[in-house]
């Protein structure tokens, strides 16, 4: 029986220590009023790439993690506003004294104004905070968050100054060896961006092969020159520039066009001569939004959430053409497709001389050794059938044994080019060679809406190469600077006839990423090589051989990864955000759905057609659901409506730029201010136009530093 004298009760033990609080950081609305949830869905991600000085510690929270299961990592404060960093915890804020300040102006580094590295954690979109070394024990990260980090230095003022992951920064220059060697090593594990456009246009156009010859090499020609142009008077940036897949699409409706397919013979230079003129006048719209300032206004409605679904569309648009062509040889198509795929994922971590050959040259490596077993296949006689002769036309076979094998043998033999033949020694590549071009309203209103998807893909990729390789990301004028310049690019691809437009190319990015090469010099010096080698007209017509298996089998691979590429781009903003979540789905899905819609459109089952299967969803403009008494407008609605990335771009933009969201949960791009450049003579040493050229246009604010 319990006692009821209070001397002999049982003192009770120890009061168990309160839970911590799991609130989330506020929202928007939340912060406005000063409401703390005690749950909620919402996290935060940086929205800024602008850095500032360490202020006064706060008491650091730790919310929740939804979909990990564990604390979420502690918040710092940049601008004003809650950035996370959500990778690597943040450990208290140094400040920093007067005597602490008068030692590192002695320790300023003479080229960046940089001082001694301190130790730095750079959120997502490219904010940066100082630190103090921690002496306590960090708590173990999964192998996820350090795989992604990428450790950077700062400065005595806490600007970000270097970058410790890159083997060369931007103004890199260690020798001409080394430059020679990374600078070849960039373009070789670019080459198929830059080759494999011409080889499906050309025999789209009824070209020979001689004409793809030609074409590859004016390809080469004008990509090394565009971009020793961009890199010298555009961004600066390390960006290749060179026929990009966005122009690739309006290619094909052009090409298929209703007064062309009424055409005999070979069409080839006429219709090039149609591309030149619309991608002419296109081309120097864009310049005029670049070099107006215009191109700064339209970066208001250009984020993450919108460059994400409108890039990853422009690879998933040409699903109809990748494995159906691989089809006709499958065993050469697979094996292509197998062996990059081994390469570049399987075999990614192992080095050869400190070099990552199999992640980097995946591309070369997979072309090589796939033409090397097709040409044993045909020496040996595989693709060999009695009586069968792979240059007559299918019109002219007779025998149902040939009609029944000539496909296999024209797709799978590695002897049935005359492109390397054909092709001459020196060949030099100049203006208008195909003739003066020709202009039509409707074609021109097409690669105009196309050039401005175009330079949404380049602004994402002028920010990620620039958290990379560069202090800061651009200014809005230099960004607008580097627009303008692609437009003169696509002029001159126009004049030179490469049948598309040339831009920043989206792999760039990867490219960096993987090869560790930020250096501007090395990749000047590369495009010199290549303009160079597209004097020799052997190398163009070597490239025009390869067989349309493999170049099919390729681009199954690189457009996968212009998809992807393209949804990286979330990792910016708040990419388990639910709002993102429905905007980039809804973008997505409409980018296939609608397009399929026209595409389908008054097409009756079984229709003996004389466009192949892979390229009718390019010839809309002749049976689309728009029909009015205007041709012009039915061509031109019916056309645009057809492509996945204009629809993915429009949904995408809309919904961004309506639907309420913080800064942090859209990723909103920050770009430098005039003060940052004041503040750091890295950043105007990044993007100052050379010969002291910025000096003379200082007035035109829009288009510099």
């Amino acid at each position: 029986m319990a006692t009821s004298d209070p001397s002999k009760r049982p003192r009770p033990g120890p009061r168990p220590p309160a839970p911590e609080s799991t609130a989330m950081p506020p929202s928007s609305w939340a912060k406005r009023t000063g409401f703390r949830p005690k749950f909620s869905g919402e996290t935060t991600a940086s929205d800024s790439s602008q850095i500032v000085s360490a202020s006064k510690p706060k008491e650091p929270q730790t919310p929740l993690d939804l979909e990990s299961g564990r604390a979420k990592l502690p918040v710092s404060s940049v601008n004003g506003e809650q950035a996370e960093n959500n990778r690597l915890p943040v450990p208290p804020v140094a400040t920093v004294t007067e005597k602490e300040k008068d030692q590192s102006v002695k320790r300023r580094r003479d080229s960046d104004g940089g001082g001694a590295p301190k130790t730095t954690f750079v959120t997502a979109n490219g904010q940066a905070t100082a630190v103090a070394p921690s002496h306590h024990h960090p708590r173990r990260h999964s192998r996820e968050e350090a795989a992604d980090v990428l450790p950077q230095t700062v400065d005595d003022n806490r600007f970000v100054s270097r970058h410790s992951h890159m083997k060369y920064d931007l103004r890199d220059t260690p020798g001409l060896v080394p430059i020679g060697l990374y600078g070849l090593q960039h373009y070789v594990s670019m080459l198929g961006s830059i080759i494999l456009i011409p080889l499906v246009i050309v025999p789209a156009m009824g070209g020979s092969q001689e004409d793809m010859a030609m074409v590859v090499s004016t390809v080469m020609f004008v990509s090394g020159m565009t971009t020793l142009l961009h890199t010298s008077f555009g961004t600066r940036l390390p960006l290749i520039q060179g026929p990009s897949f966005v122009y690739l699409a309006p290619a094909l409706a052009i090409i298929h066009s209703p007064e062309f397919l009424r055409l005999n013979g070979n069409n080839f230079k006429h219709i090039m001569k149609q591309l030149q003129g619309a991608i002419i006048i296109a081309s120097a719209v864009q310049s005029f939004l670049g070099y107006s300032g215009l191109m700064s206004l339209i970066l208001r409605f250009i984020n993450p959430v919108v460059v994400a679904p409108t890039v990853a569309a422009v690879g998933l648009s040409f699903y109809s053409y990748g494995f159906p062509q691989v089809g006709y040889c499958l065993e050469i198509g697979v094996l292509q497709i197998l062996l990059v795929i081994v390469f570049s994922l399987y075999l990614r971590k192992i080095s050869v001389f400190g070099l990552r050959i199999f992640l980097i040259y995946a591309v070369p490596l997979g072309l090589a050794i796939t033409w090397a077993a097709a040409f044993l296949l045909t020496e040996t006689g595989v693709y060999n059938y009695k009586g069968c002769d792979v240059n007559i036309p299918p019109s002219n076979i007779l025998s149902k044994h040939c009609a029944k094998h000539i496909s296999r043998m024209k797709h799978c033999r590695v002897d049935t080019s005359q492109a390397l033949k054909a092709a001459p020694w020196i060949r030099f590549p100049y203006p208008l060679q195909w003739g003066t071009p020709v202009f039509h309203l409707k074609m021109v209103i097409i690669m105009c809406v196309v050039s401005i998807i175009s330079s949404v893909d380049s602004v994402g990729s002028y920010h990620a190469s620039s958290l990379l390789v560069a202090s800061r990301p651009p200014t809005p004028g230099v960004l607008s600077r580097g627009i303008g310049l692609e437009g003169i690019s696509s002029v001159l691809a126009g004049l030179w006839g490469t049948g598309t437009g040339s831009t920043t190319l989206t792999e760039n990015v990867h490219t960096i990423a993987v090869t560790k090469m930020g250096s501007r010099r090395a990749v000047q010096l590369g495009a010199c090589v290549l303009i160079i080698l597209s004097l020799v007209g052997k190398v163009g017509g070597f490239i025009a051989s390869i067989p349309q298996v493999m170049v099919a089998a390729l681009l199954c691979f690189m457009w996968a990864m212009l998809a992807a590429l393209g949804l990286s781009n979330l990792r910016y903003s708040e990419a388990g955000s639910s709002r993102n979540i429905i905007i980039v789905g809804l973008s997505l899905f409409f980018s296939l759905s609608v397009p399929a819609y026209f595409q389908q459109y008054g097409i009756t089952p079984n229709s003996n057609s004389s466009v192949p299967s892979y390229f009718q969803p390019y010839i809309v403009a002749s049976h689309g659901p728009i029909n009015t008494t205007y041709e012009g407008v039915n061509y031109v609605m019916n056309t645009l409506l057809s492509f996945h990335m204009v629809i993915a771009f429009l949904v995408a933009a809309v919904l961004d730029n309506t639907v309420p969201g913080s800064r942090q949960e859209r990723g909103v791009y920050v770009w430098s201010d005039s003060k940052a450049v004041e503040r750091e003579p890295a950043v105007a040493k990044d993007y100052e136009l050379p010969f002291r050229i910025g000096r003379i246009f200082r007035w035109v604010k829009w288009v510099g530093l």
